[in-house]
């Protein structure tokens, strides 16, 4: 009950009756009505609160230190925590299993928007995840400048199954830093129409880019913006027409929509998760143990000297869409419990073992 409510449920009648008489109500112009139910939402979905600046949180990464030991206990619970909330075993991505012929599912980045599983769609589906699992050590690689340099190329290719975040590049003169090895990739839409024109022109630049993943998964988000549909499936045809040694997985946007809620309840306020808060998600409820590379979103290394934005460019992501640093709050104290390891330091070793 409201405190109006309230405050009404404790007056009585007769008091009532004299305030309506010295004080008649009014009632808010439509316009300031419709107003405040606004910012009441607002404040609901986007609560009100300081979140350290970029200098405050790495000062207190080097205050901290980086030095980790794995916790099995943490890394257990953290697993079942996906499990519970997320099932990643079963819904990473769609198959046959989840996603029958005939079933109806609502876009997880859509309000208006549903579709139905009809048999075209049903055939591009496995029958279930195809990986075995649980997976061993895993790499979760991301595109952050704090790679340059690092040397790290040997580590994440020693880790048994790495993943990558939005076809970045590994031509050589990378691969000394973020490693050749991929068993799975990401490929937003977007990618797809800015870098390939949709492939409705050209199909060949597109297959000559995707060879560098050798037998990788290529996973897309097909059903999570209603836009983003075609481009996907005409990825999915492209690279069957031709042979190529990728097989594209979609992501299933009950999945994606679990691991956005689970994230909102933890304190992350954003229009949506980046791509590789919901890969190292995942990997979390899939891999054993799991290190994550590349996730460091600010302007200066952990020397403080200014760095760009990915390791191959310094193109900023759109403001706003995000929330970068509360993510990496969020995987910092991952870090910092022991249920994954992130590296930040130059790569001194060659080994994913436990410091």
């Amino acid at each position: 009950m409201s405190p109006c409510g309230r405050a009404r449920r404790h007056t009585s009648r007769g008091a009532m009756a004299v305030l309506a008489w010295k004080f008649p109500r009014t009632r808010l112009p439509v316009g300031a009505s419709a107003l405040c139910v606004v910012v009441l939402c607002w404040l609901y979905i986007f609560p009100v609160y300081r979140l350290p600046n970029e200098k405050e949180i790495v000062q207190g990464v080097l205050q901290q230190g980086t030095a980790w030991r794995r916790n099995e206990t943490a890394a257990r619970v953290f697993r079942k925590q996906m499990e519970d909330c997320c099932d990643p075993a079963h819904l990473f991505a769609m198959t046959k299993m989840n996603s029958p012929m005939g079933k109806s599912m609502w876009y997880d980045g859509e309000f208006l928007y549903s579709f139905t599983i009809d048999n075209s769609t049903y055939s591009l589906f496995p029958q279930a995840t195809p990986f075995q699992l649980p997976l061993k050590k895993c790499a979760v690689v991301g595109n952050g400048g704090i790679l340059k340099k690092s040397g790290c190329g040997r580590q994440i290719d020693e880790a048994n199954f790495v993943m990558r975040c939005n076809l970045p590049p590994l031509s050589s003169e990378y691969t000394k830093d973020v490693g050749s090895k991929s068993h799975l990739v990401t490929a937003n839409p977007s990618i797809i129409r800015q870098r390939f024109q949709n492939l409705l022109w050209s199909r060949k630049t597109f297959v000559d880019n995707m060879k560098i993943y050798n037998h990788s998964y290529i996973y897309m988000p097909a059903f999570s913006m209603k836009t983003g549909t075609e481009p996907s499936l005409r990825v999915y045809y492209t690279l069957s027409d031709v042979g190529a040694n990728q097989t594209v997985l979609f992501a299933n946007p009950n999945f994606l929509r679990s691991i956005g809620k689970f994230w909102k309840s933890r304190g992350i306020h954003a229009k949506r998760l980046s791509t590789g808060l919901f890969l190292v998600s995942a990997a979390l409820g899939l891999c054993e143990e799991v290190a994550i590379y590349g996730f460091w979103p600010f302007s200066v290394n952990m020397h403080e000297q200014p760095i760009s934005h990915h390791y191959y460019d310094n193109v900023l992501p759109f403001s706003g869409f995000h929330a970068m640093p509360e993510e990496f709050l969020q995987l910092w104290y991952l870090h910092k419990i022991g249920a994954l390891r992130m590296q930040l330091d130059p790569c001194k070793d060659s080994s994913l073992s436990t410091s």
